[in-house]
């Protein structure tokens, strides 16, 4: 008995000595845990302050929207492929453009942008004619097509801002049209530096910069267009024929109606120089209410050192001139008017846009 009760009494010691060190090993383990799962909370929580914010992921999913939808893609191709073809057209010609006492002599990278044989534009002028078109395309059915699927009220019913929305579809347009840009530009700046053989210069880089900079600032008036239309309209297809409207007005019409004015208000040839001058001053005027005017005599004036007067010049403006381009600076200052209207065009835009959206009824019918 004395035995067996020495025995029970060993057993019971030793299993409380494994119980007590799995015990004690549990709670090392469960703070262990504790403490990982404290650091990838803290972590996702970090992760999602800075990755994850809501205005991000709108921003991504339009950008996606954007790049899978077939509309992008057909258009992309079309643009891609009319670049092409001005890009060949003005490989083709290039010796033909070259002349001994030329003062573009020293910005011949710049005539991959500007030459062409009059069978296919130029690579300034296609950007100037598709560029609004991209812009509505991208725009035209921002928040209507929102509205009729009844996907509106459903996204403005979680805990994000209102006008979220409508700024993660004009940042995500904005980055896919600035992007496409920007790779048609370098595409021909590559393209043009493996045929040709002959780098560009500081200057010339830099004006094609702010080349595709300021193509960007247009085309954005075009979206900003085109988004004010999609709140305004309920169906997307009015939106789109509005934009077009709009484009084919200050492209063709307008210019058209200009014309008129202009043969109407004519002096006659004995009239004073100072007739004749504030005549000329008129028509520009004119000339210049509309967006495409801006950007061509930004673009040619940037992409055409030579330009160095985008008004009426005397005589006595020319005497002591010499024939020689203009450095990027003096570029720059004389197209400052042109891009100061763009970008006011494109922020009055933009401001009504945010303004109607604001106020307007997000609820489906």
């Amino acid at each position: 008995m004395i035995s067996t009760y020495v025995i029970l009494k060993e057993v019971k010691i030793m299993d409380k000595a494994i119980n007590n060190a799995s015990q004690t090993r549990m709670s090392w383990i469960a703070k262990v845990s504790a403490h990982l799962h404290g650091i990838y909370a803290k972590n996702e929580h970090k992760k999602g302050n800075i990755f994850m914010h809501p205005f991000r992921v709108m921003v991504n999913k339009e950008i996606s929207d954007h790049v899978r939808s077939w509309r992008f893609i057909i258009l992309i191709v079309i643009i891609s492929l009319t670049c092409m073809g001005s890009l060949y057209t003005s490989l083709t010609n290039i010796s033909d453009a070259v002349k001994p006492n030329d003062p573009e002599g020293t910005f011949f990278f710049l005539k991959l942008f500007t030459l062409s044989d009059g069978s296919l534009p130029s690579f300034l002028v296609f950007v100037g004619f598709l560029g609004p078109l991209l812009g509505i395309s991208l725009g035209f059915d921002a928040v209507n097509s929102e509205q009729n699927k009844g996907t509106l009220s459903r996204v403005m019913a979680q805990p994000i801002h209102r006008d979220y929305l409508i700024n993660a579809k004009f940042v995500a347009a904005l980055m896919v049209i600035s992007i496409m840009l920007f790779a048609l530009g370098f595409l021909v700046m590559g393209l043009g530096l493996i045929t040709i053989g002959v780098p560009p210069t500081p200057e010339e880089f830099l004006r094609i910069i702010f080349f595709i900079l300021l193509s960007i600032v247009y085309v954005a008036f075009w979206l900003n267009l085109s988004i004010l239309f999609s709140i305004r309209f309920r169906q997307a297809a009015t939106s789109a024929l509005a934009g077009i409207a709009v484009w084919l007005f200050t492209t063709i019409f307008y210019g058209m109606i200009v014309n008129l004015i202009a043969k109407a208000i004519e002096p006659s040839k004995m009239a004073m120089p100072n007739q004749v001058l504030s005549y000329e001053k008129l028509i520009m005027f004119l000339e210049r209410l509309v967006p495409n005017q801006l950007f061509s005599d930004a673009t040619t004036t940037l992409l055409v050192p030579s330009v160095r007067s985008l008004g009426p010049l005397t005589k006595m403006q020319m005497i002591g001139a010499i024939p020689s381009p203009l450095p990027l600076g003096q570029s720059l200052l004389l197209v400052w008017p042109q891009v100061t209207g763009l970008i006011a065009a494109t922020v009055v835009c933009f401001a009504l846009s945010y303004f109607i959206f604001m106020k307007s009824e997000i609820r489906s019918r």
